[in-house]
Parts: structure tokens; C-alpha cells; sequence
């Protein structure tokens, strides 16, 4: 087993500074996603947002992990069939097109990490199936948090509950541990056994981000270097939370006044467990 940082107060308080932040972009650039809009029109925004109002850092412009080129912009703009790191561009957004923005701001050294859907006028009903499967994914995953659990029930109740509706869990990509570091052990799979893999203890912050696909899960690299489609063309959709590990379950840091709600199940399980 790799080694796991446990976070101290002064980075968890941190990290829920950089968390919140990192969640009012996406609050910000709701209002901007829609028909006509490119993406490198929403990075544009998101990046002035981010230096001139927050004092933030995007995180993503010029990370230049190993094997890789430095990436160009901001923000992640994945459209439709692409499932990570779509690279903004000329690409303009018409009515029921889906994107998933993936936002990480630095702020005093600490990284907030999550993503959102947004549909692009009228979904088509597969759009909105497939996006309310993953969130409820992700938050399945989450609800797992708590000491003495494993990483693989996250990964086992997230492709339980993806699988079960008919779509598939990508593989390749995963959610990752985080803090003053970008990218950092513990790898969150999306898949998985129960009890197995490393067990969470207070203190770990990690994200939790399926990527969900409508068809197979085989993936294909785009010439670019980082935007990763679906091979099959089918549509794929992803949302993602940085999660505390808590003393008595978990804290979703990525939160704030625009956040969707949870899941009417998640409220209801945390009501019946108060």
C-alpha cells in the first residue's frame, strides 16, 4: 500500500477554503452555459473569475504531469462524448449538447477540486438519465466515506449502481488524493471489490469523480495529448466532490450556495441515521 497523508486542522481548514471556492466557479459560470457560448469563451470567464475576484490559481494551466505537455487552459470543458479533459477551443455549444467543467483553484497553496454537468438547452432523455445515474454515483460513493471503510466500497457501490442501469465505469481514470498536491495517493477507483484496498481514516481528503459512459467503457486519446473520448462515440458524463474523511463519516468540501442538492436518498438515509 502506498502512503496516504493524513491532513492536519491547518490543511483541512485549508482545504475547505480552497473547496468552497472552487465550487462558487462553477456557481459563477452557470449562468454563461448555454446555446452559442464556446468553451473557450467559459474559460476565458472562468479564469478572470478566478485571478481578478477570487485571488485564486487555476490549477489546470501549465500542469504538465509525466509524459505529458504542459495543459493550455483553466478549466476542463468535456462535450458529449469526450470524458476528461476536453481542452477549451472555437467549439460552440448548441442546443442539447452536455458538458461536464472540471474546476481546481489554488488558493494559499490548497487545491479545490470538482466538476458539474450542464446541459446545453433540452436534453435529449439519455442525457439526463446518464448524468442523474452518475451524480447518484458519486454520491453512493461518498455516503461509503467513514473510518474503517475501504476504498473499494466507494468503487463497488459506484459500479454496482452504474452497471445496474445499463452503462459502464471507466477504467483508466480515477479520483486521486489531494491537498498541497495537485494529484496524490490514495487512487479513488470507480470500481472495485468491497473491503478491499486501503482503509480510510480520519484526515485523508480524496475526490470522488466516476466517469460513467452511456456505451462501452473503452477509451480513445484524442492527437492532443489529453482529451479522452469514448471509443464507441457514445455519450459519457462525470461529476466530482473532494471528500474529508471524518472522525464519524465524511465532509464534502466542495460545497456552496449553488451546489446541487444531494440525492433525495442520501438526505433521507442521514435523516433516518440523526
Amino acid at each position: 500500500m502506498m502512503s496516504i497523508s493524513i491532513k492536519s486542522a491547518e490543511d483541512i481548514a485549508g482545504m475547505r477554503v480552497a473547496g468552497r471556492l472552487g465550487s462558487e466557479v462553477l456557481d459563477y459560470i452557470t449562468p454563461f452555459v448555454k446555446p452559442g457560448v464556446t468553451t473557450g469563451e467559459l474559460d476565458r470567464l472562468c479564469h478572470e473569475y478566478m485571478v481578478n475576484v477570487q485571488g485564486t490559481i487555476p490549477a489546470p494551466l501549465n500542469y504538465c504531469p509525466p509524459g505529458y505537455t504542459p495543459y493550455p487552459k483553466a478549466i476542463c470543458t468535456s462535450v458529449n462524448d469526450v470524458i476528461c479533459h476536453g481542452i477549451p477551443g472555437d467549439k460552440v455549444l448548441k442546443n442539447g449538447d452536455v458538458v461536464n467543467l472540471d474546476i481546481t483553484v489554488i488558493k494559499d497553496g490548497y487545491h479545490g477540486d470538482n466538476s458539474r454537468m450542464f446541459f446545453i438547452g433540452e436534453p435529449s432523455i439519455l442525457a439526463k438519465r446518464l448524468s442523474d445515474i452518475t451524480y447518484e454515483c458519486m454520491w453512493l460513493g461518498i455516503a461509503k466515506v467513514k473510518p474503517g471503510a475501504h476504498l473499494g466500497d466507494i468503487g463497488h457501490v459506484i459500479q454496482q449502481h452504474a452497471e445496474k442501469a445499463g452503462y459502464s465505469v471507466v477504467r483508466e481514470f480515477c479520483g486521486h488524493g489531494i491537498g498541497k498536491i495537485f494529484h496524490e495517493e490514495p487512487q479513488v477507483l470507480h470500481y472495485g471489490r468491497p473491503g478491499t484496498l486501503d482503509e480510510l481514516q480520519p484526515g485523508m481528503i480524496f475526490t470522488i469523480e466516476p466517469m460513467i459512459n452511456a456505451g462501452k467503457r473503452e477509451i480513445r486519446e484524442m492527437g492532443d495529448g489529453w482529451t479522452i473520448k469514448t471509443k464507441d462515440r457514445s455519450l459519457s458524463a462525470q461529476w466530482e466532490h473532494t471528500i474529508l474523511v471524518t472522525e464519524t463519516g465524511y465532509e464534502v468540501l466542495t460545497l456552496s450556495a449553488g451546489s446541487p442538492p444531494p440525492p433525495a436518498f442520501i438526505t433521507n438515509a442521514a435523516a433516518v441515521a440523526a
